[in-house]
């Protein structure tokens, strides 16, 4: 399979790269700091940023699905400017330019917190004061990929920690599973590479936690 990933030098990014080149997948990878990833058999880099649609496009050219890790940090919440929201239109409409339809995006399961019935009011809005900027920009870039044709899938993982991977995982629609509060970032990948494998999980917003 031919795989285009955005946001390969990242924490999950780096994992699913991994697995990717491991199973033997041809990946394009965009990086803006391509020095960062050693040369690999089955591995091309771009040197580029995901804000250039043209870079992005001659990534996904020729893919036949799309990952992309680019998601939310604490540090965005102090941008002036949006990164995931548009970045996330640049991607779709590269591919529509080149064809490929199938999409995963790394998303975050707290900035939908206000909708998550089992959170509590506090909760709600502490959450949404200390991080709200970065938030916003979260869930406009779920809306923009729901808004697409595409076959798509939002992964909300809880609270990413760097513990090695368990491959094994709680998986609610939408919201976290109750109690839960966090996720390795390697098992995020591992769902990933289950939701690509395995064509699941389409044109839905699947929240992780152990």
């Amino acid at each position: 399979m031919k795989l285009a990933i955005f946001g390969a030098t990242g924490r999950i990014g780096g994992h699913l790269l991994n697995w990717a080149v491991d199973a033997g997948h041809d990946v394009h990878v965009l990086a803006r700091s391509p020095q960062a990833l050693r040369p690999r058999d089955g591995l091309t880099v771009t040197g580029g940023d995901v804000l250039d649609p043209a870079a992005v496009a001659a990534v996904i050219s020729g893919a036949d699905a799309v990952l992309s890790a680019v998601g939310p940090r604490i540090r965005d919440n102090f941008r002036k400017t949006e990164l995931l929201a548009p970045a996330a239109a640049n991607i779709i409409d590269g591919m529509h330019k080149t064809g490929a339809h199938r999409l995963i995006a790394v998303s975050a399961a707290a900035a939908f917190i206000p909708e998550d019935p089992d959170k509590s009011w506090i909760v709600k809005q502490i959450q949404q004061r200390i991080f709200g900027r970065t938030f916003a920009d979260v869930r406009q870039m779920e809306r923009v990929v729901k808004d697409s044709d595409l076959d798509w899938t939002l992964v909300r993982p809880t609270r990413l920690v760097s513990d090695p991977g368990k491959g094994e995982y709680r998986v609610r629609a939408d919201f976290p599973p109750p109690g839960g509060g966090k996720i390795a970032r390697a098992d995020v990948a591992h769902f990933i590479d289950t939701a690509l494998t395995s064509a699941s999980y389409i044109r839905e917003s699947p929240a992780l936690a152990y």
